[in-house]
């Protein structure tokens, strides 16, 4: 089968927010972890390549950007999609403007638009200004992000500082306009050498007047929710075919391990949330771990009870979190983390464990990784953006949950685990 739609995802938990979203408008959707090097011959009308580049630097985002590309270009892809997270999260030197040149300059593609807005979840954008529900992306949580604290909230402004050509703005006067008078500003635009455009979107109505305008494009960058209306267009016009077949597995056995390595503001209500609610919990401290190791926690998990929930989580307070960065280093401490919750995850599923959630984007790559995955099957969705996957052999599937750290109401753990055992 010929690829119509190919997606390239800077993170996995973005990755399973796409894939999800995407599967909304009752499509194939494929999800490959890591760039595939093989199975050309059972490529889905949509393929999304779920990759860990948001935190590379940028020689190492664009490489293996590229080689995704490239496998998509094998696969017959026809359009091109680049997904990034709803928050901008990347720094002054990359990676979204250096990973979206670089996929322009190889598609031979002379502009393309930039629109993370997720309206559901809160993410919009007003003349320019990325918000995170009422707050400006600065001022909301997301400034105190470990990896890529977002100190403005201006999209030109930060995409300005990663590429080398030049910004615009399509604002929301013109998308409230509709798709014909946000065309007319594109041309506009291009007659001006505008390559790069960031486009305005505060609800979901403006993400399908962009979706209409833009369709036709070959290359579009964006959050998922943009993807969601193209792939309903695609479907309606004939280029992809409807296949609404959600995967279900519910013979799985009870028990639950969820792993947490985000420190978001959502995350740690969240845990806190689980934990209130009776769950067996460890919490790692970063530096006991890089003293001392997993032994620890791996002698604590080989004692627990399968058929319950258990949480293993480093997620902290900012104070605490920033004590730790102080001592072992801003990447060293996210490391041994992401280390330290893999060696639960691969203990718990040798143990036999069939049912892990997974919280924040770095944890969620280094776990997935471990595992060995190379394709999840897509399941139902347990909030917007984040659905229930699927993986191995059908005689001993393994049910997994990708969360990026912001994502899902405080309750979300008990909610993900009550989708499951009512699919």
């Amino acid at each position: 089968m010929t690829t119509y739609l190919g997606c390239i995802a800077d993170d996995f938990t973005g990755a399973t927010d796409l894939a999800s979203m995407l599967a909304r408008s009752g499509v194939k959707v494929s999800l490959r972890i890591g760039v595939p090097y093989s199975n050309l011959e059972t490529t889905a009308d949509i393929e999304v390549i779920a990759l860990k580049t948001r935190s590379m630097s940028s020689i190492n985002a664009v490489k293996e950007s590229l080689l995704a590309l490239e496998w998509l270009k094998k696969a017959g892809t026809k359009k091109f999609f680049f997904k990034y997270c709803s928050t901008f999260d990347s720094t002054s030197k990359g990676n979204i403007g250096p990973v979206a040149e670089a996929l322009m300059n190889e598609l031979k593609v002379n502009q393309t638009i930039y629109c993370p807005a997720f309206p559901e979840n809160g993410r919009s954008i007003f003349m320019g200004n990325l918000f995170v529900g009422q707050k400006l992306l600065s001022e909301s949580n997301m400034k105190d992000h470990p990896l890529t604290p977002m100190s403005d909230s201006n999209l030109m402004r930060l995409l300005g500082a990663q590429v080398t050509k030049r910004v615009g703005l399509a604002d929301r006067m013109i998308v409230s306009e509709g798709s014909n008078a946000l065309k007319e500003k594109l041309i506009e635009l291009k007659e001006n050498k505008i390559t790069h455009v960031i486009i305005d979107a505060v609800a979901d109505s403006d993400l399908s007047i962009i979706a209409n305008a833009c369709q036709d494009m070959k290359f579009i960058t964006g959050g998922s929710a943009l993807a969601m209306p193209l792939s309903e267009l695609y479907k309606l016009s004939g280029k992809i075919s409807e296949n609404n077949s959600l995967y279900n597995n519910n013979k799985l056995s009870a028990g639950s391990l969820i792993l947490s390595g985000s420190c978001s503001e959502m995350t740690l209500k969240q845990v806190n949330d689980f934990v209130s609610r009776g769950a067996i919990s460890f919490q790692l401290d970063p530096i006991d771990l890089a003293k001392n190791g997993t032994k620890k926690v791996l002698k604590w998990l080989f004692k627990q009870d399968f058929t319950k929930n258990i949480i293993i989580y480093a997620t902290a307070d900012p104070k605490s979190v920033k004590k730790a960065q102080d001592i072992l280093g801003i990447e060293k401490a996210g490391k041994i983390v992401e280390q330290g919750l893999s060696e639960c995850a691969i203990r718990a599923k040798e143990l036999g464990m069939k049912r892990f959630i997974v919280a924040g984007g770095e944890t969620s790559g280094a776990i997935t990784k471990a595992f060995g995955v190379t394709q999840l099957n897509i399941g139902k969705e347990i909030a917007p953006g984040v659905p229930w996957t699927f993986f191995g052999p059908k005689d001993n599937q393994i049910a997994l949950s990708l969360k990026s750290g912001n994502f899902g109401r405080k309750s979300f753990f008990t909610d993900a685990l009550n989708k499951l055992e009512n699919i």
